[in-house]
């Protein structure tokens, strides 16, 4: 919905809160009672009062995220990533990631150097993705099907792993592209049977199990 739909929803409150008090002059036990606040989400009082957007929070988390490590300490960019998360399980500033250019740079961190930035970037991916058609979608178009894939069978830290399938998890859930790509992606040992149905949650359950099975085992 993104910054045009909160200042929709702020426009609409207005007026509804306008009339109310138009039609409500004469009758003062009505307006002691009513909380002019009713109706308001974060986003339109963060714009009523000036304040920052998600948008411009999820992209000032972004920016901590990415600069080198001389400018954001790693201490500062784990505050940022668990921000970032917590922005983006609104669905809506999920589906506003791709409007602020945020995929890339989200995707690029599956493969920065230092482990914490990978497990969290996996952890977001996770998160954003989660029965969210458009951005399971966005994930696939980016190429991180197999980038997550890579995570959960090789990489040296198991919280990265588990983090990794987690994101896989949610990421192939009754989105078939996503599971074409992702037996692609897996070795045989892990994926056993072929042509499998991502409406078939048994079966994706499966071989989610076995990667999990596997991430527990090293």
């Amino acid at each position: 919905m993104g910054d045009q739909g909160s200042m929709n929803g702020l426009l609409q409150w207005s007026i509804k809160n306008s009339d109310a008090s138009r039609n409500n002059d004469t009758a003062q036990g009505a307006d002691d009672k009513r909380d002019p606040n009713r109706g308001l989400t974060a986003e339109m009082l963060a714009q009523l009062m000036g304040g920052p957007s998600d948008a411009d929070r999820m992209r000032d988390a972004m920016s901590a995220i990415v600069v080198p490590l001389d400018q954001v300490d790693l201490e500062n960019k784990m505050i940022a990533w668990d921000n970032f998360e917590q922005l983006i399980e609104n669905l809506d500033n999920a589906n506003n990631m791709e409007v602020l250019g945020l995929w890339t740079p989200l995707v690029e961190q599956l493969e920065n150097a230092e482990a914490e930035m990978r497990r969290m970037a996996a952890w977001c991916c996770s998160t954003a993705v989660q029965n969210n058609v458009k951005s399971q979608e966005r994930l696939l178009a980016m190429g991180a099907v197999p980038k997550l894939a890579k995570l959960a069978t090789e990489d040296e830290s198991q919280a990265v792993r588990k983090k990794a399938v987690n994101a896989l998890s949610s990421s192939v859930r009754n989105y078939q592209p996503a599971l074409d790509e992702l037996e692609k992606s897996l070795p045989e040992s892990v994926w056993k049977r072929k042509g499998l149905d991502a409406g078939d949650m048994a079966a994706v359950d499966e071989v989610i199990q076995t990667l999990r099975d596997q991430v527990a085992r090293t």
